[in-house]
């Protein structure tokens, strides 16, 4: 995965949780896609991005700017928050952390 250069002054807890973060959405954004029954080239053709574009998304292998993320909710017709909720076990898990990294650091 590529990282942005703005990752040089995080901990490696929270690089963690980024990258973590970061592949569940994408892993939602090929759920949502298969469940529609939408190839990768047709997402590509309807989003107006290449087939690469898309398959390197879905592995997480290239982040989406915001740009790109919206023309692909747009045209899979999702609300883009719907590929940031998180169930009740992410939620514990990620109050957890968040505590974990408050006594750590307070």
């Amino acid at each position: 995965m590529i990282k942005e250069d703005g990752d040089a002054g995080l901990t490696e807890e929270v690089k963690a949780l980024l990258a973590s973060q970061e592949k569940s959405v994408a892993n939602r954004l090929r759920l949502e896609r298969e469940k529609q029954r939408i190839s990768q080239i047709d997402l590509s053709f309807m989003a107006g991005l290449s087939q690469n574009q898309v398959f390197y998304i879905e592995t997480s292998k290239r982040i989406p700017n915001l740009h790109t993320l919206l023309k692909i909710c747009n045209a899979l017709k999702i609300n883009p928050a719907s590929l940031f909720e998180t169930c009740d076990a992410d939620r514990e898990k990620a109050r957890e952390t968040i505590i974990e990294l408050a006594i750590k650091y307070i």
